[in-house]
């Protein structure tokens, strides 16, 4: 009976110990919460209230302007959007492939664990890394001649390996129960991949191809040495073309009021497109959730 009763004590003030310990981490988790939304908070609100001043039609139907005159970002927005399409027109196919071949094929065997140590290496590549790696295998190979296709081949670069993550992933949630029953009924290999695996995992493909979009349409670096920029519009994607994210680097740092304002204003078109991508893979992907119960 000494024993127990001198047991009690001792349980207790364990108990309390962990319920103070408990009490301490979650207040720190939340402020360290709070203060990361409060500045997350912070720049939203500067942002929107420095670029809605130059949100206007002049800012989607007019080109670049030079300093002290006004203008909008017409040419730069076509060619963000013609290198990120380029871009994703060239990554996808490549990264869906490899994906596909990590998951079915490379799965056990040792150049798939290198191919995934390699994909993870060039996912955590900084984007100025493939910039420079595509100015030296092409800008500097025709002459110095900087383009779009080379700027969407950088970018290309940076959607790769988030597809080879994601469709390597999507496939190998995909139950094996599946792979069976459609080999037993005598379908191809290549049939039950394309036919029931991709079926099965296309929200997740979807996704992470958005995802890989929302990534590119805010660099800077990698197009700073490959498509450069062009004050005028261009639909040559073998010549330098304008980009929003480009244009935003130059505006910014400029002492000319209207660029600073057309900088702010296509920061804030920028933001509200990477939103609504993101809200877009998130809705695709919940929609196509399958509930446990």
């Amino acid at each position: 009976m000494s024993a127990d009763a001198a047991s009690v004590p001792v349980s207790g003030r364990l108990y309390a110990r962990r319920r103070v310990v408990n009490v301490l981490a979650l207040l720190l988790s939340c402020a360290t919460a709070l203060f990361g939304l409060f500045f997350l908070g912070w720049i939203l609100w500067t942002l929107v209230a420095k670029g809605i001043a130059g949100i206007d039609w002049n800012l989607f139907t007019r080109m670049t302007p030079p300093p002290m005159e006004e203008g909008g970002l017409a040419n730069a927005f076509f060619g963000s959007a013609v290198m990120c399409a380029l871009a994703i027109a060239i990554g996808t196919p490549l990264g869906v492939a490899a994906g596909t071949w990590l998951a079915e094929y490379g799965n056990a065997r040792k150049a798939g664990t290198v191919v995934r140590f390699v994909n993870d290496i060039l996912l955590s590549a900084p984007s100025i890394v493939l910039g420079l790696f595509i100015y030296t295998l092409v800008v500097m190979q025709t002459g110095g001649n900087f383009s779009a296709f080379a700027g969407a081949l950088a970018l290309a670069f940076i959607v790769l390996p988030v597809v080879v993550r994601t469709t390597d992933e999507m496939l190998r949630l995909v139950p094996v129960q599946m792979r069976e029953a459609a080999l037993s009924l005598g379908i191809p290999q290549w049939k039950v991949t394309v036919q029931v695996l991709y079926r099965s995992a296309s929200a997740g493909i979807v996704t992470g191809i958005l995802l890989a979009l929302a990534r590119i349409s805010g660099e800077t670096a990698p197009l700073l040495f490959t498509a450069f920029g062009n004050q005028y519009w261009s639909t040559n994607v073998m010549q330098p073309m304008a980009s929003v994210p480009v244009v935003m680097n130059q505006f910014a740092a400029s002492p000319y009021e209207s660029w600073q304002v057309l900088a702010w204003a296509g920061a804030l078109v920028l933001t509200v497109f990477v939103l609504l991508v993101s809200l877009a893979a998130r809705a695709l992907l919940l929609r196509n959730k399958t509930p446990n119960d």
